[in-house]
């Protein structure tokens, strides 16, 4: 396996599947390739991927259909690949818990780039206040990556883990939307609201008792967010 990565691309359109594997391969990563859904779910079952590039448009199931599969049972980062570029296409992705989205046609050099942002941030540590945070009925594991709720274990996609650290490590602060997106996402990103609104509502789905009415993660009217939790309520280990 390379350092670099090991890297699943979903794509039925042989040529760009093979000018993408041969992009990849050429700059170090380990890159495997499936045409169809049901064949990326099938490698996603035997191999264990660091990162997974997924076209929407595939000829036995939608992409959409394949990432909310594969997040029932694995945070591996997911890219979409697409020629969509609606902003309602885009937040149906991030709907699905996709974690970032790359409109085709795109530069060799910009998928890279994406690409080694995400795996940079899959792995990187940051330091914390609390190595574990309790509140109401959750438990964050930051060390072990791990969240639960109520005993059960809670799945978030590596972008939803990394932007809730973030929140956390920033807890009682008032954060912008620019300021979010550029430090989850990168300085390409800045005006992406809907992207982050949709983050945030997911994450309130997960660890609020009621996302309607949230305790902890917090909107600050045409500014942003903030994490707050009750002292008694905090933990660490």
């Amino acid at each position: 396996m390379s350092e670099s990565g090991h890297i699943l691309i979903v794509e039925d359109e042989l040529q760009l599947r093979r000018t993408i594997r041969s992009i990849l391969v050429a700059q170090g990563f380990d890159a495997w390739a499936a045409q169809t859904g049901a064949e990326a779910l099938n490698l996603i079952r035997s191999e264990k991927f660091d990162l997974v590039l997924l076209d929407i448009n595939l000829p036995d199931m939608t992409g959409l259909r394949v990432c909310r599969e594969i997040r029932a049972g694995s945070n591996v980062a997911i890219v979409i690949l697409t020629v969509r570029d609606s902003e309602e296409d885009k937040l149906a992705a991030f709907n699905v818990s996709a974690d970032d989205y790359v409109t085709k046609p795109f530069q060799a050099a910009e998928l890279v780039a994406r690409i080694r942002a995400h795996l940079r941030r899959h792995v990187a540590t940051t330091g914390l206040a609390s190595d574990v945070l309790r509140f109401d009925e959750c438990v964050i594991d930051f060390p072990r990556r791990t969240i639960t709720r109520q005993g059960e274990r809670i799945s978030l996609s590596p972008k939803q883990f990394q932007l809730l650290r973030y929140l956390v490590n920033n807890r009682g602060k008032a954060l912008s939307h620019r300021g979010l997106l550029q430090a989850v996402w990168g300085a390409d990103y800045g005006e992406e609201t809907n992207l982050l609104h949709a983050f945030i509502a997911n994450l309130r789905k997960k660890i609020e008792r009621n996302p309607s009415a949230p305790r902890y993660i917090l909107t600050i009217p045409w500014f942003g967010y903030r994490f707050t939790v009750p002292e008694e309520n905090e933990g660490s280990e």
